[in-house]
């Protein structure tokens, strides 16, 4: 498949770089802020705002606001790598990324997305600064965790699990428990019911599609164990909790 650009643009884009002495930041320089926030460091805010506004940090679109929010993207990205690295919940954190981008999407003009990306430092920051720090998964479990996430929408048996790792079932099973303080069951089925839970507060998939997505085997399944769960029936949890994604 041929490229869409070429060695001729990326030179010209040099040569526009050079001549205008504009440059981006060196991933040093990048990866600071998202350094801090993984530590908790509140500084990774007033950092992170600085890199930001700075001239240095992209040109990606022609249309200011789109340039701000393609980068606001970016950023975010980095910023949810970090907090998973750091030991945050890798669906916690990818939830956090999803609503942040919805919200962003929303907004109209270049002050807004800047202060929204302010705000998306802090709240990650907040969050890494406050994790039980002595709560670091071993890297097999990490695996687990990250594919569990990953593959929610279909059947997750231990033997997948154990393929991922290379580990035998027994032991990964026993290493699981002894981290995480649950079964493989029974973390899938409580990770299914968070996710379950957002669907039906942020979303408007029917029942029977969250049922369908989440690989429950028929929707009646699914809202029994919802309320097993939640002690709420799916249309109740949502009557009560449902919230636009566009609120503040």
């Amino acid at each position: 498949m041929k490229s869409t650009i070429n060695e001729k643009q990326l030179r010209y884009m040099e040569f526009i770089h050079r001549e205008t002495s504009d440059r981006h930041h060196t991933h040093t320089e990048e990866m600071y802020q998202y350094d801090l926030l993984r530590m908790g460091d509140f500084k990774a805010v007033e950092e992170g705002v600085r890199m930001f506004s700075s001239s240095l940090t992209g040109h990606v679109s022609d249309d200011p606001l789109r340039n701000y929010k393609y980068l606001f993207v970016a950023s975010i990205t980095l910023a949810c790598r970090s907090a998973i690295i750091g030991g945050m919940d890798s669906e916690r954190a990818y939830n956090i990324s999803d609503l942040y981008i919805l919200k962003m999407d929303a907004l109209k003009s270049i002050d807004e997305v800047k202060a929204l990306h302010a705000d998306m430092l802090s709240f990650y920051t907040k969050e890494m600064a406050a994790l039980d720090k002595g709560k670091v998964y071993s890297k097999p479990v990490t695996i687990c965790i990250d594919y569990i996430y990953h593959h929610l929408h279909e059947p997750i048996r231990i033997k997948n699990l154990a393929g991922q790792t290379g580990l035998n079932e027994s032991y990964l099973s026993t290493l699981f428990k002894k981290e995480t303080g649950k079964s493989v069951s029974s973390y899938i089925l409580s990770k299914r019911m968070e996710a379950a839970e957002n669907m039906l507060k942020f979303s408007d998939y029917t029942y029977a599609e969250i049922s369908s997505i989440l690989a429950f085997s028929s929707q009646s399944h699914f809202a029994r164990t919802f309320k097993q769960h939640t002690g709420y029936t799916p249309k109740k949890y949502r009557n009560t909790f449902f919230q636009s994604t566009t609120d503040t």
